[in-house]
């Protein structure tokens, strides 16, 4: 990597620190706290350095990110930097042993939440944005940086909305800023969800009359999907996982004197490309099926589909994967291409068609847990990489 490159990451660490400070002592907890001071912050520093953005909304017009758009002089596809400022809970806010709005800098750690998912992150791609800025007319095509909120709620929301501005030009790739300087995630298991709503006669639990509950034959659902079969590694696809299928929520009934007459539950099947969304839902259907001819009720068993996202994995050889891989490697680090088990927002821009990476970042502690916090003496090299992969990318 070039010396240049790297007197450059240097000397940006510090505004790059001072911005992600100022973001994290904006509370921005999704679904607790309002999103507008978290991206005022942002809209400031973008204004002050002239670079163009825009808000995002969402269908209902609620504010869910901002987008920066960088366009190049010379023809080329555009790529985008994604950075979430919202952030998980606090929790046990008295288990911290530190603020969580906090943003000190403490013995080399930045601390507070957000510092580490994802706003370190945020601030470092806003100021490569502010660097490429002057050179645009050299650039083949165009950078995006997305800052979006609504990510940790799981709807995704910025993102969504980034994909149907149809002001805005469609990446070729994105890579996501999460952190993290050993793995750069290029795969992911895809995911297929459901609600199942199990009927069943209501009754006293005190009566005479014997009643087969919905709990109780939900119950015996939950034996049927434990001791459903899925396929193991598919060797011949080159997916290093196996699907899963996990039963995540349990709901039905209240009080001691009722046997209910529902029940819900929540399923989650982790997909592959050798067992996908129809796989999966053929084998709940199944499931179902057996449930209702092994325990009658008036009603049949409802299956509500809920999510359903494709699994993808990018060759390391593959854009944006190779550039950010190969940038890693130039600045003398060992970074190795994972494909992850939990689904990401890679696997949403994977059914649009646009491919991804995410992860790459600085060493972290406390993720969605207490005490949060930011290893910052990496924070140079990370830059410096970040920004070559994006020069590579740009033709630049």
């Amino acid at each position: 990597m070039s010396e240049n490159l790297q007197q450059v990451a240097g000397a940006r660490t510090a505004s790059v620190v001072e911005l992600a400070s100022e973001l994290i002592r904006r509370p921005s907890r999704a679904g607790i706290d309002e999103y507008g001071p978290v991206l005022g912050v942002l809209e400031d520093w973008l204004a002050a350095r002239g670079l163009p953005h825009r808000r995002l909304h969402d269908d209902a017009g609620a504010l869910v990110g901002l987008l920066v758009e960088i366009p190049g002089g010379r023809p080329g596809s555009w790529w985008a930097l994604d950075a979430c400022v919202d952030t998980a809970p606090y929790g046990d806010e008295t288990a911290w042993s530190f603020p969580p709005a906090s943003g000190d800098i403490v013995d080399g750690w930045l601390l507070g939440r957000g510092s580490a998912d994802s706003k370190l992150a945020a601030a470092m791609f806003c100021h490569i944005a502010a660097d490429l800025a002057p050179r645009a007319a050299d650039l083949h095509g165009g950078l995006a940086v997305l800052l979006d909120v609504d990510e940790h709620t799981g709807g995704f929301g910025g993102a969504r909305a980034y994909l149907t501005d149809e002001a805005a030009a469609r990446p070729a790739g994105v890579m996501i800023g999460y952190p993290g300087m050993d793995e750069v995630v290029v795969g992911g298991r895809g995911l297929w969800r459901a609600t199942i709503t199990v009927h069943a006669p209501s009754g006293h639990s005190g009566s005479s009359k014997t009643v087969v509950g919905a709990i109780s034959r939900a119950a015996h659902l939950v034996r049927l999907l434990d001791a459903a079969e899925l396929p193991g590694v598919d060797g011949d696809s080159g997916f290093p996982l196996p699907p899963k299928l996990s039963v995540t929520s349990f709901h039905g009934g209240q009080g001691f004197s009722v046997t209910p007459d529902r029940c819900e539950l929540n399923v989650d099947i982790r997909t592959t490309p050798a067992f996908d969304a129809h796989d999966a839902e053929t084998l709940i259907r199944k499931a179902v099926a057996e449930l209702d001819a092994d325990l009658p009720a008036p009603k049949p068993t409802d299956i509500t589909p809920v999510a359903a996202w494709p699994p993808f994995r990018l060759a390391e050889d593959e854009q944006p994967a190779a550039a950010l891989l190969t940038a890693a490697a130039e600045a003398g680090l060992t970074v190795r291409a994972k494909t992850a088990g939990p689904s990401n927002i890679g696997n949403l821009l994977a059914g649009e068609g646009i491919a991804a990476t995410a992860g790459f970042g600085v060493p972290y502690e406390g993720l969605h847990g207490i005490d949060e916090r930011a290893h910052l003496a990496e924070l140079p090299t990370v830059y410096a990489v970040y920004q070559r992969a994006v020069l590579d990318l740009l033709g630049a």
